[in-house]
């Protein structure tokens, strides 16, 4: 597998609100209702991340949740991420 190159993280990030190239990585902030909403959250991405052994560098505060996607085996963005960020986005909006 390769990492994208930037023109195809910017089509794949037009079908992505709201997340963003932050260097090798993509990054997007969720914001949820309060702290056991975002805790819901990440317990329901658990199972599905797991699926895909696709694991993002994530961090909580209250009620957010900061996810940074990136492929460290090949050094960039790959489909596995933009997957996971497809997967992420049903997740939060279900929420």
């Amino acid at each position: 597998m390769t990492p994208f190159t930037d023109a195809q993280i910017e089509d794949a990030l037009e079908a992505l609100p709201g997340w963003s190239q932050e260097g090798e990585a993509l990054v997007k902030s969720f914001e949820f209702a309060d702290f056991g909403a975002a805790i819901a959250f990440i317990g329901r991405a658990a199972g599905p991340i797991d699926e895909m052994d696709h694991h993002p560098e994530w961090t909580n505060v209250y009620n957010r949740v900061d996810i940074r996607l990136s492929s460290h085996d090949v050094g960039g963005v790959t489909d596995r991420d933009v997957q996971l960020a497809r997967v992420l986005e049903r997740l939060a909006a279900a929420s």
